[in-house]
């Protein structure tokens, strides 16, 4: 049984599931009302799933049976049924021209799981074509959101970030935005001296999970990095020059054609800190690294891009079998490299464009990741593969629900 916010009117960029009712733009956060917040336990539904819209109309609130039960604003997934608060903020970004229903699936199967220990955003702040503007500008926009929603709950201490497609790259930008490296505590005894230590964290909170669903971490430039183009090197020549026609600023960052006032791209210059941000110490605060990568049949992710590894690295196929739980969960890799390494500060004042996934292989291992690699060669959602791990839309791609399942399974809290 569950809530659902919608609207009566649902236009093209406006879309019902949970955590809906955006508008291109920044944000309008509203917070619950208390007797709002009463209504559900009394109604005995699993959800609180609320919409937030920029207009600040009402929208409606129907029950499983499609009877409306009463009018709010809002925007996030929790459980309405437990007594104890959870702690643990999860954070959903969605891919290019996506929108924060792309993960209602998924926030629907977290909340039913860990009920008293998570609450789950699905980020609103890049949807449609506001996709285009580029990793950068989107990943300062999600920046400031999250920072918004986490003052909404007091109670969380741990955040998460859960992210498709672009949206891997849009986070990674966002941490490094986000993190900050703060004392844990201070000495007083003066007689003493203590050396000081220190904590990461990420909007205030101990960073726990980043998890990546067929991201293009290395972009989408070199040989089979887009599948779409067959691997073909006119075609894969040809898409990093007129890329920027169709997908804008963030086509040029995919395809590392963007030279921004003369600095190297700014994928490559993602993969270690630099004096403003702290990219990679960032991504090294979180307990756990995650890159869930689809095998075969990603038309526009490439397998190495999206699981951080060199060609050599991928696993053979008499290597990929099928999990009896998980049964599109062929091949699961725990990287050996020992957590603590020195990072890297600065990236080279130049790199060779030849060098260039190398360059980021480097950078971006220097934390290690869990890499799980996903085929649908024996379903008929194969060839919609890249929405398919993530359960786009639940009739289309339900194959993936097993993808969700072991990701949820894993989390750590």
């Amino acid at each position: 049984m569950f809530a659902v916010a919608r609207k009566p009117h649902v236009s093209p960029l406006n879309f019902t599931c949970f955590n809906l009712g955006f508008q291109p733009g920044q944000p309008r956060i509203s917070v619950p009302t208390s007797s709002e917040m009463e209504l559900i336990p009394k109604l005995g539904k699993l959800f609180f799933v609320s919409q937030q819209n920029k207009t600040n109309q009402a929208v409606e609130v129907f029950d499983s049976d499609d009877n409306a039960i009463s009018r709010k604003d809002g925007f996030d997934v929790v459980s309405a049924e437990t007594k104890i608060k959870p702690d643990h903020l999860v954070i959903m970004v969605n891919g290019i021209i996506g929108s924060a229903a792309d993960w209602g699936y998924a926030a629907k199967q977290f909340v039913k799981m860990l009920p008293d220990k998570v609450i789950v955003h699905c980020s609103e702040c890049n949807s449609s074509t506001l996709t285009f503007d580029g990793v950068d500008r989107m990943g300062e926009r999600l920046a400031e959101e999250v920072l918004e929603v986490a003052k909404l709950w007091p109670q969380v201490s741990k955040i998460s970030f859960v992210a498709h497609s672009l949206g891997g790259l849009v986070a990674r930008y966002a941490i490094g935005k986000l993190y900050e490296n703060r004392p844990a505590s201070e000495s007083t005894d003066s007689n003493e001296f203590h050396e000081q230590v220190y904590e990461a964290r990420i909007a205030g909170l101990i960073p726990v999970n980043f998890i990546t669903f067929a991201t293009p971490h290395l972009g989408s430039r070199g040989h089979w990095q887009l599948p779409l183009l067959c691997g073909v090197p006119f075609l894969e020549k040809s898409a990093s020059q007129t890329a920027h026609w169709i997908a804008g600023r963030s086509g040029k960052h995919l395809f590392l054609t963007d030279n921004d006032d003369g600095e190297l791209p700014l994928l490559i210059r993602m993969v270690n800190d630099s004096k403003d941000i702290k990219f990679i110490s960032a991504l090294g605060s979180f307990k756990r690294r995650v890159a869930y990568a689809n095998a075969n049949y990603d038309h526009m992710v490439g397998w190495k891009t999206s699981s951080i590894r060199r060609q050599h690295e991928l696993p053979n196929s008499d290597l990929l079998s099928e999990d009896e739980k998980y049964p599109h969960i062929v091949y699961v890799e725990q990287d050996q490299q020992q957590a603590g390494e020195a990072v890297q500060n600065g990236t080279p004042a130049s790199v060779s464009p030849d060098d260039f996934e190398e360059t980021m292989i480097i950078g971006l291992t220097q934390k290690p990741w869990e890499r799980v690699d996903v085929s649908f060669h024996n379903s008929t959602q194969r060839y919609i593969a890249h929405s398919t791990i993530q359960v786009k839309i639940y009739w289309l791609n339900s194959d993936g629900a097993d993808v969700v399942l072991h990701m949820i399974d894993n989390f750590r809290l």
